[in-house]
């Protein structure tokens, strides 16, 4: 049995499969999935699994070099954004590198997410609690 963190199949192996530059999105249960897109639909129930928790998992075994949010966040979750900018801010420390954080309007989030190699379903209600991750190298 695998000894890392994530045990879902699906998701470890887009993780493992990323390249530079490719991008990961982690999406609260609203965020539109095209029909066509690599959904890694983890969604339980309300709140399960929860987006944070979610991307804690992913980050453990990602090597992420920057990310991209939908700036509603900052006034609709502030909650989760002051939580995700720590463990983005730890994450670096981890890395040993910056991760710059871009926001842009949920409709361009929305646009960005066509070109994820993954979109992570999780059960989190909470609104514009989606991040788009970009891979990059650990070297």
């Amino acid at each position: 049995m695998k000894k890392t963190t994530i045990l879902n199949a699906q998701l470890s192996y887009t993780v493992a499969t990323l390249g530079h530059t490719e991008t990961l999105t982690v999406c609260d249960a609203g965020l539109p999935i095209s029909d066509s897109a690599n959904r890694i639909d983890l969604a339980l129930t309300k709140g399960v699994p929860g987006f944070l928790e979610t991307l804690y998992a992913v980050t453990s075994e990602m090597f992420v070099e920057r990310a991209i949010l939908a700036a509603e966040i900052k006034e609709k979750s502030p909650e989760i954004l002051t939580a995700l900018l720590a463990h983005l801010s730890q994450l670096a420390a981890e890395q040993g590198n910056q991760i710059p954080v871009e926001y842009v309007s949920h409709e361009a989030f929305k646009q960005l997410t066509h070109d994820s190699k993954g979109i992570v379903r999780t059960g989190e209600c909470s609104p514009y609690a989606n991040i788009i991750l970009v891979s990059g190298v650990p070297f």
